[in-house]
């Protein structure tokens, strides 16, 4: 059969890459290689620009012709290829937005700032905690910005806010097929795109408003766009490349340049062009990096510090010393300066506060049932891949296309399993994308050299691989569907028996294998993504799966949840907030007392007994429990987190914040509008429960940790005599009080207690700066 040229097509797509710099054209062409061109042989009459019969004349495809091309998709294309694709997509849509609002507001740290943005352009530029601009989230803005708008538009809502995250990850979702369907075929894409979806760490974050969304999606782009230039050399998929990698630095910092290392190697040496416009072609990329990422630094650098906020995480009000410290070479080493106990790390190897560290960190139980259930498949695909394109040129594009998402997948794995500094089970969202994309080139690739004995035994192992980790992973979960670790083993064995003797099967029993394989392969996956996507999350650590999929363990601790020494959470509790069977955990009021544990005293979330609450009442489905709710969202096993916790939230409102009770909202509201902060509050998570609840702007005093040396006691003192701050809420604690009697938080909440009245509305505590007691 003829094929056409498509006029309406990228030129780059009309010609299969170059043998640049005299090297071999590669060894398999792309599925978009169109053979024939206009007026070729004749096919092409006077009549053509009508778009007739698959023609085309001298204008090329009609109006109608291009209108309808996003529904048929490539005239080459089968006409399954297109629904699929769009199928895709929206099953991937309905799959995140499912049971969406059960979250509330998520992380409020990032909501409140979301809530900001939408109320200040101020705060939106800078990534303020609050409207009134006191202080900074600790990361750069970009992720907030679409929340933001999207709350300027539709109002403040759980949907305005993580809907957003939804259509990044429908966007990854389609940027992988897109990139792997080019080089490979469309059955590879939906492969790559199914398995990124159904991925659980994917399907958590994604309904997410963390900056991990934004990040997974631009580091896609990236490798999209260095993809598109290994194949003809052009400069500008480069600079579009830097371009993504600069916004994702302002999204996540450092975290955006792990993958620079392997992609830049691969072009310097695969790149179809000579080797000096090769480097000099690199150079414009990293130009792109440092405009695209570096225009908001300078700005913020450059800002006078008194008319902008504190730049949240640093100890100096510095972008460039948070980027580089808390937030950079901090979590590599563990010497992260003002976090949770004080950056002492664990070195690069072995333990450290964050659980452990190791080549199999990937597989341990603490990470390994959001990330690895296709990470084994995806090593040998990987190897099976270079293998089968070891004897193609230097410009062969498909090989690139391996080490470049290969590349990405290895070099991230590797700096997530030995960084020692503070690391989530929820970071692995980065790797999705990448192991998705090997899965399905290298599937696509055995595939097509099946009759090879090596290739089906390569594509047997890989199924085999992901049924026997299937089945250990799931095994960590005894009590959650019994059945399912039996059905993987056994259909996946099957299924790889079949494709060991994949050259000599009919093609009925051939493609009854590889379908059974998949099946089997995807299937616990799928069922801890349905778990996922069912229930509620909120709070800063969050994990995907059903109850007690994902067990933290501190250094010499078997068993336990935080990741904290001991085991445990301070306090002695080994449940932690947003993990674990017990996580629709109530929260107390802020205030309380109790001591031991983390300093500030207060009371437990889930020892008041009441069902866990989304932090702001006003939350759709105000229910939606904190961390992740048990079946029936009651209150999780009290004592938990026994002694230590103050303001109501997870480690004293540190990872939650707290439960804003209708009396404490009513005081806070009453005459908020003649204050620029209606209240102060210690911590960002206490400021932002209560900042979400009433609408108006609460200063978070230290930041995240309560460790940032913002405001300082004599600029409070200023603040409080210039009446521009109402209430000072007690019981909320952070790495800054108790018994550091010298830590900025501490000297504020001991001087508001000498000298202002005490107020209590429900059981939260106040302080009424506009009433001084001497």
């Amino acid at each position: 059969m003829t094929t056409h040229y498509d006029p309406a097509a990228p030129a780059e797509e009309t010609h299969a890459p170059g043998g640049g710099n005299g090297g071999p054209p590669p060894a398999a062409p792309p599925a978009d290689h169109h053979h024939h061109h206009h007026g070729q042989h004749g096919q092409h009459g006077q009549h053509g620009q009508h778009g007739q019969h698959g023609h085309h004349g001298q204008h090329g495809q009609s109006g109608g012709s291009r209108l309808g091309r996003p529904w048929r998709g490539r005239p080459e294309d089968p006409g399954w290829v297109r629904p699929a694709f769009l199928g895709l997509l929206l099953a991937t849509a309905v799959l995140y937005l499912y049971n969406l609002s059960a979250s509330g507001y998520a992380n409020s740290f990032y909501s409140a700032a979301v809530q900001a943005g939408s109320q200040s352009w101020k705060a939106l530029f800078f990534g303020s905690l609050d409207a009134g601009n006191a202080i900074t989230v600790d990361k750069p803005p970009a992720a907030l910005w679409p929340m933001a708008l999207a709350v300027r538009i539709f109002g403040l809502s759980s949907w305005s806010v993580l809907v957003p995250e939804v259509l990044m990850g429908v966007g990854t979702v389609a940027v992988v097929y897109a990139a792997v369907r080019r080089r490979f075929s469309p059955a590879a894409g939906l492969i790559a795109g199914a398995v990124l979806a159904l991925t659980p760490v994917a399907a958590l974050m994604f309904r997410f408003n963390n900056p991990d969304a934004l990040l997974a999606l631009l580091m896609s782009v990236t490798c999209y766009f260095v993809v598109r230039a290994l194949e003809d050399g052009r400069t500008k998929w480069l600079v579009w490349a830097g371009v993504a990698v600069g916004f994702a630095f302002l999204a996540k910092t450092l975290q955006a340049f792990l993958i620079l290392p392997p992609l830049a190697l691969v072009y310097g040496v695969c790149a179809p062009v000579r080797l000096r416009r090769r480097l000099g072609q690199l150079a414009l990329a990293t130009l792109a990096i440092v405009v695209s990422g570096g225009w908001w630094v300078a700005v913020v650098e450059l800002w006078p510090a008194s008319s902008r906020p504190y730049i949240g995480g640093s100890q100096n009000n510095s972008f460039l010393e948070l980027t580089f410290g808390y937030n950079g070479l901090g979590r590599l080493n563990g010497e992260e300066t003002g976090s949770v106990g004080g950056g002492g790390g664990g070195g690069m190897g072995g333990g450290s506060q964050w659980g452990e560290t190791g080549w199999d960190r990937m597989f341990n139980s603490e990470i390994g049932g959001q990330i690895s259930w296709l990470l084994p498949a995806a090593l040998i695909l990987l190897v099976a891949g270079l293998v089968a394109t070891r004897r193609a040129g230097r410009t062969d594009a498909a090989r690139a296309s391996f080490l470049v998402w290969g590349g990405s997948l290895v070099t991230t794995a590797a700096v997530f399993s030995y960084m020692a500094g503070i690391f989530h089970q929820y970071y692995t969202v980065a790797l999705a994308p990448y192991l998705a994309a090997v899965v399905g080139m290298g599937a696509a690739a055995l595939w097509e050299r099946r009759e090879r004995l090596w290739a089906s035994l390569a594509l047997a192992a890989a199924v085999t691989a992901t049924a026997a980790w299937g089945y250990v992973l799931l095994n960590r979960t005894p009590a959650y569907l019994p059945w399912l670790k039996w059905l993987v083993l056994v259909g996946g064995l099957a299924a790889a028996l079949g494709l060991v003797f994949a050259g000599r099967l009919d093609r009925r029993a051939l493609f009854a294998a590889a379908g059974l394989g998949l099946v089997a392969s995807l299937a616990a996956p799928t069922a801890y993504t349905l778990s996922t996507v069912s229930e509620g999350h909120s709070g800063s650590i969050v994990t995907a799966g059903p109850s007690g999929a994902s067990m933290m363990g501190g250094p010499g601790g078997g068993g336990g949840r935080g990741g904290f020494p001991g085991g445990g959470f301070p306090g002695g509790g080994n449940a932690a907030p947003g993990q674990g069977q017990t996580q629709g955990q109530g929260q107390s009021g802020p205030g309380g007392g109790g001591g031991g544990g983390f300093p500030g005293g207060g009371t437990a979330p889930g020892q008041n007994g009441q069902n866990g609450q989304a932090p702001n009442s006003q939350a759709p489905n105000s229910q939606a429990p904190n961390g992740r709710s048990n079946q029936n969202g009651a209150a999780g096993e009290g004592g938990g987190m026994a002694g230590g916790m103050g303001g109501g939230g997870g480690m004293g409102g540190l990872l939650n914040g707290a439960e804003v009770g209708s009396e404490a909202k009513k005081l806070l509201e009453t005459d908020a509008g003649s204050y620029t902060w209606a209240a102060a509050a210690i911590g960002s998570q206490n400021a932002a429960s209560y900042q979400l609840s009433t609408g108006d702007p609460v200063m978070a005093i230290g930041g995240f940790n309560g460790t940032d040396p913002s405001p300082t006691l004599a600029q409070f003192k200023e603040y409080v005599a210039e009446g521009e701050i109402h209430y000072f809420i007690g019981g909320g604690t952070g790495g800054g009080t108790g018994g550091d009697d010298s830590g900025t938080a501490s000297q504020i909440t001991s001087w508001v207690e000498a000298h202002f009245k005490e107020v209590t509305a429900g059981s939260a505590t106040f302080y009424d700066l506009k009433q001084p007691t001497d």
